[in-house]
């Protein structure tokens, strides 16, 4: 796997295009959030220089940053290095708890991971990533651990393609040309074109089947979920070993009982006032 897997990258503050200081942008708030964004899965401690060099920010001002979430407890200092605390976990279950609708699709979540003895998770779409809100593994599938919060690319994933395809087409493409699309691994489809047409057929068939584009030996397939107004809101996958069951195989086992767990979750979101 490559550093984008759970790691959501750093954000340039100084860009001229950017937004600017005034009454609806806090600078210092933006740049508290870049220096908690520069830690991840690829630098899980780090020195102040190199929190300064990953979120883009002078050795002053992120020194002061990190002092401050020091004391608020959202860092710790070990010598030299600085790493992130649990408390730093308050600030993405928020989001969570604001959203009671996957608390209530985990039994079924759960109910399709059994009957189908394979690995389940839930995503919504944050920019070029997919975002884990449920992650339920039935078995190690993955050569990474995913849980709650972790980040995977959009354009090479089953949920990734399925949250792209409820964008409009010029919406879609706009997207994919501003993303890093990068070959992970031999099969990883990277031509714009291509793409595409990969997830028009998933809008037009309503799932999606990856193989092998984010890993080799794995398999996913997914299928969306819709908010009361039909607009993609999120998506749901199963996942497995290539060394299983056939493609074709795949699709007589796994599509049903698939999409009938989404359109049970779609109706939850419905019922949602």
């Amino acid at each position: 796997m490559n550093e984008r897997s759970t790691n959501p990258g750093t954000t340039n503050l100084a860009t001229e295009d950017g937004p600017r200081p005034g009454d609806s942008y806090v600078q210092s708030f933006a740049r508290g959030l870049a220096v908690l964004r520069s830690f991840g899965f690829d630098a899980p401690q780090q020195t102040l220089s190199e929190v300064a060099e990953r979120a883009q920010l002078t050795r002053a001002g992120a020194r002061r940053i990190l002092l401050t979430l020091l004391q608020l407890g959202y860092v710790e200092a070990d010598g030299r290095l600085f790493r992130l605390t649990p408390k730093v976990l308050d600030l993405g279950y928020a989001y969570l708890s604001s959203l009671p609708i996957w608390t209530q699709a985990q039994p079924l979540l759960e109910e399709l991971m059994q009957a189908l003895r394979q690995s389940c998770s839930a995503t919504v779409l944050d920019g070029d990533d997919i975002v884990y809100v449920v992650r339920l593994s039935a078995h190690r599938t993955m050569s990474i651990n995913l849980g709650i919060g972790s980040r995977l690319p959009a354009y090479c994933t089953s949920m990734g393609r399925v949250l792209l395809s409820g964008l409009a087409p010029d919406a879609l493409r706009a997207r994919l040309s501003s993303m890093a699309l990068l070959k992970i691994t031999p099969a990883t489809k990277i031509d714009i074109e291509v793409l595409m047409e990969e997830i028009a057929q998933v809008r037009r068939q309503g799932w999606c089947l990856v193989q092998e584009e984010l890993e080799q030996g794995l398999v996913a397939l997914a299928a969306p979920v819709f908010d009361r107004a039909g607009k993609v809101v999120a998506a749901i996958n199963v996942s497995g070993q290539t060394a299983g069951p056939s493609v074709t195989q795949w699709l007589e086992h796994s599509l049903p009982t698939l999409l009938a767990t989404a359109a049970k979750v779609s109706a939850l979101i419905g019922m949602q006032r």
